[in-house]
């Protein structure tokens, strides 16, 4: 018979309160600053913890919530399933409907169309999309201008075809984010809006209206930023649109939140928690009738701030990490977006990874049956909360500049995108902010030129011609490295970096190893050595390889000497460069020697300055 008398667990320890942890770390620091070495200074206006105790928790009033009870942190439903969504891109509805039908027989739940012109609100052209499409399969549009004619062509189809579920992309206030400008006036805007929510409304279970907070992720912004954005967007849409005669429920219950999802891993899983919760919170304040109308519907895609064009199989990777974040975020559908898709026609195989990336989640890992995991993790918990804090503060900020529009108008919204965004390139352009193979850790001998489809970038540009505010500006953060790299790749000669090793051997190999990896970013040849005995020996092999630079790599004592006699007896042969930042630097600058590299440079902006002196356009 089993042991009834269980112990508790680990009772032979005495408990450890937090001054005790703390006087502990600070023990093993040192005398090194607690604050400098232990504490992650966020961009998103908080500071995280090394660790967090239960203590932490207590003044979390939603901490006992369930799964979809309000104010919904922990879920709006009892399940973690979600809607894994492929966006289809046929040239004709034929092509289109049978590529549909193929991938809803792999793992598809969820479809999206992108309508132009007057198959926007042809019903013909949309039955034949979605012929032999079961019920239950989640469809969703997205259309240039017809919005309102998609609806009603929607409307006469479901007459025919059963239209369970979906939702249209329309999200004016979006568009005038990111393009500046309106079709017409604000005013018309909001009634224009209000005529396609009522619509909608034969169409009970598709969302009509959107706010696409991936926007901002896109450009750069913070996670706090995104969210506030975001909750403003939905907040500024109801409230223009009830004054309008539409009720809070009719507005709250035709929206869908589309955010980006990007490599914090924690934190975006917090951000979904706080989104719901913040959401809920809004709605509630204008007295709906039913709280169902509270519960925000998500729907995430893969970012594509941090996708590259080099080392491309990277993004496979991050994606996954962003795919987790979502579903353990819980959110309600998914795009993951195909690893080549930012510089070309994604083909069968990119497009059958992304699903499969899904289906990794939901059939091995089994992400669908537990919900919201994270609930009671110390850690994310207080993400959630310092996140929703941040958030709400700024939120309250937009709402007393008059709201999402009013802010917009004035610039404010652009400042703070633009803020955020300075300071990502930054910390890109000096490495504090990492992109594997394209920033840190470059494949030397990639070529991407020819795999560019320059109509596809071409395509993905956005018209901003006659905009009267200005708009917000979608980039990657590789962009420009890219940029740099891909001129390498046209120059008439590839420059040729020598590393002149020299003297011990430990700070040799490892600057040897940190300038291969920096100037590899810009796509130079690359010529590595194990050591010279005298830097003249080393001169001549570089001389002899006929590079266009040649770079010390030596420690910081022996620089004083070794460096002077080696830029004397390069002469004018090559560009000279140091290793490192050593202490006699002034010195060897007032001898000439005018490049150095260390950790503490701006790659990008060096790099380009290499470019320039190599004639490199």
């Amino acid at each position: 018979m089993a042991d009834t008398n269980k112990q508790p667990l680990f009772s032979e320890f005495p408990p450890i309160s937090t001054q005790e942890w703390m006087d502990k770390i600070t023990a093993d620091l040192k005398g090194a600053d607690f604050e400098k070495k232990m504490v992650w200074k966020t961009s998103e206006g908080f500071n995280v913890r090394p660790f967090y105790r239960a203590e932490d928790l207590e003044n979390l009033q939603y901490l006992n919530t369930l799964p979809g009870e309000f104010p919904y942190v922990r879920g709006t439903k009892t399940d973690n399933k979600w809607f894994i969504r492929q966006d289809m891109c046929g040239s004709n509805a034929a092509e289109s409907n049978a590529k549909a039908l193929d991938v809803l027989t792999k793992g598809v739940t969820s479809l999206g169309f992108k309508l132009h012109g007057e198959d926007e609100a042809n019903v013909n052209h949309l039955s034949a999309l979605l012929k032999n499409i079961a019920a239950d399969v989640e469809l969703n549009f997205e259309t240039t201008h017809g919005n309102k004619k998609l609806v009603e062509a929607l409307v006469e189809v479901s007459k025919k075809v059963n239209l369970a579920q979906g939702s249209v992309n329309f999200d004016p206030i979006g568009k005038f984010t990111i393009t500046g400008k309106t079709c017409t006036t604000v005013e018309r805007m909001f009634e224009y809006a209000g005529e396609v929510v009522k619509a909608g409304k034969a169409l009970p279970k598709f969302k009509t209206l959107a706010v696409n907070g991936k926007y901002f992720n896109n450009a750069g912004s913070s996670i706090v930023q995104e969210l506030a954005f975001s909750l403003a967007m939905g907040a500024e849409y109801i409230t223009q649109l009830t004054e309008s005669g539409l009720s809070v429920d009719e507005v709250a219950g035709a929206l869908k939140f589309n955010f980006g999802v990007g490599g914090n891993y924690f934190m975006e899983i917090a951000k979904l928690r706080a989104a719901r919760m913040l959401w809920a919170m809004i709605v509630e304040q204008y007295k709906p009738a039913s709280k169902e109308v509270c519960k925000m519907n998500i729907h995430c895609e893969t970012s594509q701030f941090n996708k590259t064009i080099f080392d491309p199989n990277v993004n496979m990777l991050r994606t996954q990490t962003e795919a987790m974040s979502a579903t353990l975020g819980g959110c309600d559908s998914l795009t993951v977006m195909p690893f080549d898709k930012i510089f070309r026609k994604s083909d069968a195989i990119s497009e059958r990874i992304a699903r499969n990336q899904q289906l990794l989640l939901k059939e091995e890992s089994h992400f669908d049956k537990i919900v919201d995991p994270s609930a009671g993790s110390y850690y994310i918990e207080n993400l959630t909360d310092n996140i929703a804090r941040e958030a709400w503060t700024l939120f309250l900020d937009i709402q007393g500049k008059g709201g999402y529009v009013a802010a917009l108008q004035a610039g404010y919204i652009q400042q703070l995108v633009k803020k955020s965004a300075d300071d990502r390139k930054k910390a890109v352009a000096s490495r504090r902010e990492n992109l594997l193979g394209t920033n840190q850790y470059p494949n030397f001998n990639e070529q991407m030129q020819a795999q560019i489809d320059a109509k596809c970038m071409e395509h993905k540009k956005i018209d901003t011609t006659g905009a009267i505010v200005e708009p917000i500006v979608l980039f990657r953060g590789s962009e420009e490295f890219e940029a740099l790299r891909l001129s390498t790749e046209k120059a008439a000669k590839r420059p040729k970096v020598f590393m002149l090793t020299y003297g011990n051997l430990a700070m040799r190999l490892a600057r040897s190893q940190f300038s291969c990896n920096f100037f590899g970013c810009a796509g130079y040849e690359l010529i590595d050595n194990m050591g010279f005995a005298t830097v003249e020996e080393g001169v001549a092999a570089a001389k002899a390889a006929k590079a266009d630079i040649v770079v010390l790599c030596s420690s910081d004592d022996e620089y004083a000497e070794a460096a002077p006699a080696a830029f004397a007896a390069l002469g004018n042969a090559a560009q000279f460069v140091v290793a490192g930042a050593p202490a006699c630097m002034d010195d060897l600058k007032a001898k000439g020697i005018e490049h150095f590299i260390n950790v503490r440079s701006n790659v990008l902006e060096t790099l380009k300055a290499f470019n320039g002196l190599l004639g490199i356009k």
